[in-house]
């Protein structure tokens, strides 16, 4: 990287212009990039550092001008080895199906979260050789573009993208470019056009056109064409999902709705047809299929929008290459790997299946898989565990001892089905709403035949009843609650995936926490970081060559920590060479374990207890000293630790205040479980340490499947995933357990958990006033319609003012949030 002018580091850069949103708190000091609270640091993470930088570097400032106040924090994934080779072959597959024309493809990207996504990302496109057109949707989180035959590199383009946080994907399945909210855009794009229509052939009526008027037949024909296409258009989205929830047993919240558009036009109907005025009520047919269609795309559109800002589909597990008996290798899919097979683990990839190592030394990650914070060292002829990935900086040889059928990465990365949950509360309520409107039309309708001897006085009566007796704070108001908690949080960093998570969240009781990475960071805390800033620039620009593009946790942090530094340099030139187990070097600079390669140091893996072969902890190199040498010498010894996220304690602490028990369930250590709870301040009885994936999901089955949130990132917690109550992930690019999570959160800390709860307990607040308003309304307006005082105009005009106050009880009670 170029360096960034150190003034620009020091005073406020162009993020501040056109928003003004970030400097609505007094102090409040908030991340350059991303306008996140920032902790008293100018940037939140290192990824928002390290976008910071190249956004002025390549003099794309202007993007600060266009972004939103508030943008989600840059992934860290951004600085971590990624397999682009899939997209390698999906251009060259574009080219071929081209034939002589524009070859054409179609990704989806995860990142694009506003206009400015949008602008910076069509800058960097135009900037590559043979670069063609781009279109980027940020509604659906969907690009398309063209390119120059022979000209353009899609893997150097991804490779960009990567670093300003934006990662390619291939087409998702689900990600349908049809979406439920794009249909109802156009179902109210059509109801609109026909409210306006019923409402222009309905107002002379009002206004007192007489019936024996010339046009009066032709207008209330009109108005009934309009009705019924509005009924077609609108009405029939609530009527046919009413009826499939019958089908099932369930009393869905499009029943109600239902029953109001069906009893309002069947009046109507009968009215247009045997000429009778006081029964036609068009208008309020088409304007509140027009309201009802509203309030849904809100609380559709809200979900789609964070359901978007993922991968639809990763490129997870990547190809396999694959060695054959005269030594060609081929890449197969995960899913093909047979027993015998001999396969390269390239750096950063994982291991698919379970497989003996056929090289001297190889260090692996298994804190995905079974939750080992640290590092382990395997040697020729062990066992790899299937989901281990590659540290070191060279392909790994291995020979499969299994199938990807009977691979635990298999079984853990298996989708499962997610069943809806039905709200028993909101049930009794609608169950309750319908009995009694349903009831008090048939004995108004029954009182009035008996007292006036008037079927069609009767009729009407019945009519304006189900008319006036309006669900909008079920169909209406509730639904836009939804959506302004939903903005709200993502405002927060937190992103609700499922639309039944509100409901469950009421019933949670229980907070379950996988360790490593979820309370703690995935790379260990550097616990000296003036070792690192007391560094001279070459010292530095060493340290960074030797630690960039190494998936080593240790080396992670400390590319973090340069990254961030006000004074930036470029890495070292040369080639950077490794030992398996001991550390990395280039020329003269290494780094590595304490006494590694330094003068007058014994070889420390068997005297220094950093790094031993222990049967209860075989091959592990916990986190502790590391040391930067020159020539022999050593410049910089930095040491290291397991921490807890920085807000952790606090936030568990005002977790546990709302009468939410906090548990662990690990696959690290127990000790190790113990020491974390009681450094939270938590029952170290609550954590659960050295457990299998299939433990954790039967601890969650035998004490908390009702009333569980479990909280993972890893492939070990997939199980445990699929029989919590509910669930929630920090990590967002494995391509796992985002897909089964209800919600993702953002950022080094876990405050999205709380303001989870925080904007629950408004939406509750308001949905109890919603109804109360609700019951209110029905009593006043049913009680005028059994009297007989409901005449058609009345009601056109108490339907939408009835609309406007549930929609201002919702501004009201979500104005804090």
């Amino acid at each position: 990287m170029k360096t960034l002018l150190n003034a620009e580091v020091v005073i406020d850069p162009p993020l501040a212009r056109g928003t003004g949103k970030e400097r609505s708190r007094p102090g409040a000091r908030v991340c350059r990039h991303c306008g996140a609270p920032s902790g008293g640091a100018d940037f939140c993470c290192a990824g928002c550092a390290c976008v910071y930088r190249l956004v002025h570097e390549q003099g794309f400032e202007d993007y600060y001008s266009l972004k939103d106040a508030v943008t989600p924090p840059a992934d860290p994934s951004l600085l971590q080895p990624r397999d682009h080779g899939w997209i390698a072959q999906a251009q060259a597959e574009a080219e071929t199906a081209a034939g002589v024309g524009t070859p054409e493809l179609i990704l989806d990207v995860q990142g694009v979260s506003c206009a400015g996504c949008v602008w910076l990302i069509e800058r960097l496109f135009s900037r590559a050789p043979g670069a063609g057109r781009i279109e980027v949707n940020a509604q659906t989180g969907r690009l398309r573009l063209t390119w120059v035959r022979g000209s353009f590199d899609a893997v150097a383009f991804s490779r960009t993208l990567q670093s300003f946080n934006y990662l390619l994907g291939p087409v998702g399945a689900e990600r349908s470019e049809r979406s439920e909210s794009g249909d109802l855009v156009r179902r109210i794009g059509l109801c609109a056009a026909f409210a306006m229509n019923v409402m222009l052939f309905t107002l002379p009526v009002y206004f007192g056109m007489e019936a024996d008027f010339a046009y009066a037949p032709l207008f209330a024909t009109l108005s009934m064409v309009f009705g019924t296409l509005s009924l077609l258009a609108g009405g029939g989205y609530f009527l046919a999902r009413a009826v499939r929830a019958l089908r099932i047993g369930a009393l869905h919240l499009d029943l109600p709705i239902g029953l109001g558009i069906a009893g309002a036009y069947a009046g109507s109907l009968y009215g247009w047809i045997s000429g009778h005025e006081e029964f036609m009520y068009f208008d309020f047919v088409s304007g509140f299929i027009l309201l009802m269609l509203v309030g849904r795309w809100a609380q559709v559109v809200a979900v789609e929008r964070n359901q978007r800002q993922l991968l639809g589909r990763q490129p997870v597990p990547p190809r396999v290459q694959v060695a054959d008996d005269s030594g060609n290798i081929t890449e197969v899919a995960a899913e093909q790997m047979k027993a015998g097979q001999v396969f390269l683990a390239a750096t950063g990839r994982t291991v698919p299946v379970e497989a003996r190592l056929l090289a001297p030394e190889a260090t692996f990650s298994l804190a995905w898989i079974n939750g080992e914070s640290a590092p382990r060292c395997f040697r020729a002829g062990q066992r790899v565990p299937a989901g281990a990935v590659n540290l070191d900086r060279t392909a790994v040889r291995m020979e499969a001892v299994q199938a990807w059928s009977e691979s635990l990465l298999g079984e853990l990365m298996r989708p499962s089905a997610r069943v809806d949950y039905r709200h028993r509360l909101i049930e009794r309520i609608i169950q309750a709403y319908l009995v009694g409107i349903i009831g008090v039309a048939a004995v108004a309708g029954i009182g009035w035949w008996l007292a006036t001897h008037d079927l069609l006085h009767a009729g009407a009566v019945v009519t304006a009843i189900l008319v006036v007796s309006c669900p909008c704070a079920l169909g209406l108001a509730i639904p836009l609650a939804d959506e302004m908690a939903t903005v709200a949080l993502r405002r927060r960093g937190v992103f609700v995936r499922a639309g039944d998570l509100w409901p469950r969240l009421a019933k949670v009781r229980k907070l379950v926490f996988d360790k490593t990475g979820t309370l703690t960071l995935e790379t260990p805390g550097l616990l000296n970081p003036d070792a690192l800033t007391a560094l001279d620039a070459t010292s530095r620009s060493a340290l960074l060559a030797l630690v960039q593009n190494n998936p080593h946790p240790v080396s992670r942090t400390l590319h973090e920590a340069l990254l961030v530094q006000a004074d930036p340099v470029e890495p070292l030139s040369g080639d950077v060479r490794e030992t398996i187990g001991a550390g990395v070097a280039l020329g003269e600079w290494t780094l590595g374990r304490p006494g590694w390669r330094v003068d007058g140091a014994h070889d420390s893996r068997n005297t220094t207890g950093v790094y031993t072969d222990n049967p209860v902890y075989p091959g592990a190199q916990p986190p502790g000293d590391v040391e930067l040498a020159h020539g022999g010498v050593v410049v910089a010894r930095f040491h290291f630790a397991d921490t807890a996220r920085l807000d952790a304690r606090d936030e568990l602490a005002a977790l546990g205040r709302r009468g939410l028990g906090v548990h662990i369930l690990s696959g690290d250590r127990p000790d190790k479980v113990v020491a974390l709870m009681r450094d939270l301040n938590q029952p170290t009885g609550n954590g659960h340490g050295g457990l299998s994936p299939h433990d954790k999901a039967a601890w969650i089955a035998e004490h908390a499947a009702g009333d569980a949130l479990m909280l993972g990132d890893g492939a070990n917690d997939s199980l445990a995933f699929d029989r919590a109550f509910c669930r929630g992930t920090p990590v967002i690019h494995r391509g796992v357990l985002e897909q089964k999570a209800d919600f993702y959160y953002l950022g080094r800390g876990i405050s999205g958990i709380r303001a989870l709860f925080e904007v629950n307990d408004a939406r509750r607040h308001t949905g109890t006033a919603l109804l109360i308003f609700m019951v209110s309304y029905n009593l006043t307006a049913v009680g005028l319609a059994v009297a007989g005082y409901m005449s058609p105009l009345f009601a056109a005009v108490l339907m939408p003012l009835s609309s406007l106050a549930t929609l201002a009880i919702v501004g009201l009670g979500m104005r804090k949030v």
